[in-house]
């Protein structure tokens, strides 16, 4: 069960990251909702992240946090944002999915 909070406090990260990306294209109310999203999202991920280390640790629960957090975040940047795909963003984004494959293994 711990595994399924952590991967969703990720993508509560990955949430966070978007309404600020959708915050910085607006302004006026529109902007407001964007940032109440964004705090939204950045509490309910922080707040997952701090139980999910209480019982699983710490070094292996915050990269892997991290790690969905970035993979998601570059991919919602290049699926929603039109940012860059090059051989080298997606090279290292694999690498980054197979560490944090390795770390959930060991």
């Amino acid at each position: 069960m711990n595994w399924i909070l952590l991967i969703v406090a990720g993508l509560c990260e990955v949430g966070f990251t978007f309404c600020l990306g959708r915050a910085r294209l607006t302004s006026g109310t529109e902007w407001w909702l964007w940032i109440g999203g964004f705090l939204l999202f950045s509490v309910l991920s922080m707040t997952l992240l701090a139980k999910v280390s209480q019982t699983l640790p710490l070094g292996t629960v915050y990269p892997v946090w991290t790690g969905i957090g970035a993979v998601g975040t570059v991919l919602i940047g290049i699926f929603l944002f039109n940012e860059p795909v090059t051989f080298w963003r997606l090279f290292f984004i694999t690498t980054l999915i197979g560490s944090i494959i390795g770390l959930k293994m060991s």
